[in-house]
């Protein structure tokens, strides 16, 4: 099997079978909802943190097979994470995405499924939407935990 075809296979894996899926009904939970109006994407995604490490993820939302199985796969990616360690990690997937060089200590599995999307600029958001969720609810987090 080829390289794209495996990236292929794991997308529509997470897409199929997205993991950490569905909102929980928890104020200890942090909600952030971002959309793209111009592709119709729209997810929600909620951070748990306990003693500065991410412990869950969960996401919700509905649009195209990148959107959706990105979302699955930054939460698995950066479960059990510090929140520097998930803010880094995030950043390595944006260079990936714009097929920059990316530390392949910091970013690994699944998320390499999304190397190819550079080629297809439309795209870019609809993998990066998710990310930017997470990032925004890792960035408040983070913010509180530092104003203690």
């Amino acid at each position: 099997m080829d390289l794209k075809a495996l990236y292929r296979e794991v997308i529509m894996d997470h897409y199929k079978n997205p993991k950490n899926k569905g909102l929980v009904n928890d104020e200890t939970y942090f909600t952030v909802h971002l959309n793209n109006p111009t592709c119709g994407d729209d997810i929600t995604v909620q951070l748990l943190v306990k003693d500065g490490i991410i412990k869950d993820m969960r996401h919700q939302g509905i649009g195209c097979s990148i959107c959706c199985s990105s979302a699955s796969v930054a939460s698995v990616t950066l479960i059990g994470k510090t929140l520097s360690e998930g803010l880094k990690t995030i950043n390595e997937f944006y260079e990936l995405i714009k097929g920059n060089p990316f530390n392949e200590k910091l970013l690994d599995g699944d998320a390499l499924a999304y190397q190819t999307v550079h080629q297809f600029p439309a795209r870019v958001k609809c993998a990066t939407l998710g990310w930017k969720a997470f990032e925004q609810a890792i960035l408040v987090k983070d913010k509180e935990i530092s104003n203690g």
